[in-house]
């Protein structure tokens, strides 16, 4: 999952899958991939840098999706991948704008509002500490009952990776450690961890803490008496109006055809199962379904810029309190760049608005969403992430915002009802 050392700039339904034949396709540039979807005349610049960034770094499925106070201007796919026709043959399809793909950390977004709908419903209080809410024992450390609902969002929780490893990352290490066989589950990664000391006072630094919101997750279900799932889909995906989106599976067999595939030349030694086989990392070296919470959603960069609308202005799914909460500065302020982390979001004051953006990433995947302080937001989506010898991937972040800036006169043409 996404570190927090990355340069960024911002902090100065489907239908059938189209089945393609290799080389199928209209003309184009050479090298450059397969398209699909709009891309208005106005916008050209952005299409321009996502053809290069993909090309510079041989990514072979990407999408990009613009949006300007709520409408959809671009919605764009690249690339092709792999699926099995119905005589059980592989064929390519072109990537979409409606194709899936793991968003990563842009899942932490989606958690933090679904507490803060919790909170809004009078379900649950910020300062809650998570020992009450999931009985949790402080045995090992009596400072995780300083452990808030709200310092878990804004990763103050205590936990630090450099320090004690993430949580997340740990199958092998947890199953041995407890004896149970693999696949572990959300209880084994708490039991695990509630057994050993925090890393640092709570409140007292932020420290980016994939296992604070795989918490808030099972806080999520705790209180809901539902799955985190299903909370999710039925009370803030539903109403913002976003059907697809869905929490994505391990393997490639468990997932659905309009999923692209992912790539990384690292392998694992499975956590699905106690075969010991090793894997391709994104197929098995890596749990999905733990990642729920924290980075488990499958989604379209569509998607994203649609459900991003909820965070604009009270609406279906959060009143204007609650968007004030999740966009506020945390107890230990801002840093040396001016940003600080709320709810699921980096964000930073521009003018008299904020804009607040996330980047994702794990074994065999990249994405980046923006919501940008003049009402334009952008997500991109990619099927593989940097790994070593790659090209910097982090400057998607201002080749967009450049993208962006360039732009001279807006297309007012809203493409939203013909992806929802």
């Amino acid at each position: 999952m996404t570190g927090l050392t990355r340069r960024r700039l911002l902090q100065a339904g489907m239908g059938a899958v189209p089945a393609l034949a290799l080389g199928a396709g209209p003309a184009r540039a050479a090298g450059e991939p397969l398209v699909s979807g709009v891309v208005p005349a106005a916008l050209k610049g952005f299409d321009d840098v996502m053809k290069k960034y993909v090309t510079e770094r041989q990514i072979g499925c990407a999408q990009l999706a613009v949006a300007r106070n709520g409408k959809i201007l671009l919605a764009r796919g690249y690339g092709t991948y792999s699926v099995r026709n119905a005589q059980g043959t592989p064929v390519l399809a072109r990537v979409q704008p409606t194709s899936l793909f793991r968003v990563a950390s842009l899942s932490k977004h989606i958690t933090s509002a679904a507490i803060m709908r919790l909170v809004q419903d009078g379900k649950l209080g910020l300062s809650a500490p998570v020992t009450t809410l999931l009985g949790l024992s402080g045995a090992a450390d009596p400072r995780l009952a300083e452990v808030t609902v709200l310092r878990l969002m804004q990763h103050l929780g205590g936990w630090d990776s450099a320090v004690s490893r993430d949580r997340l990352w740990l199958d092998h290490t947890i199953s041995a450690a407890l004896g149970v066989p693999l696949p572990v589950g959300h209880a084994d990664i708490i039991r695990y961890s509630t057994a050993r000391p925090l890393d640092f006072d709570p409140g007292s630094k932020m420290v980016y803490s994939n296992y604070g919101y795989a918490l808030l997750g099972r806080i999520i279900e705790k209180v809901s008496g539902t799955s985190y799932e299903s909370y999710v889909k039925q009370r803030l995906l539903a109403p913002a109006g976003v059907t697809r989106m869905r929490l994505g599976r391990s393997l490639r067999a468990e997932s659905p055809t309009s999923e692209v595939n992912y790539v990384s030349k690292f392998t694992n030694k499975s956590v699905v199962d106690g075969s010991g086989a090793v894997v391709p990392y994104p197929y098995g070296g890596f749990n999905m379904p733990n990642q729920d919470a924290n980075g488990g959603w499958i989604a379209s960069a569509v998607d994203m810029v649609k459900f991003a609308t909820v965070f604009d202005a009270a609406g279906p799914v959060l009143n204007a309190a609650s968007i004030a909460k999740l966009f506020a500065k945390p107890e230990t302020g801002v840093n040396s760049g001016g940003a600080w982390y709320g709810g699921g979001w980096w964000i930073r004051t521009s003018g008299s608005g904020v804009n607040t953006w996330h980047t994702g990433s794990m074994p065999g995947t990249f994405a980046f969403l923006a919501r940008l302080s003049g009402g334009i937001s952008y997500c991109a989506t990619f099927n593989r992430r940097e790994e070593e010898g790659s090209p910097d991937f982090d400057v998607i972040d201002p080749l967009l915002g450049q993208a962006a800036r360039a732009v001279t006169s807006w297309p007012t043409a809203d493409l939203t009802s013909k992806y929802f």
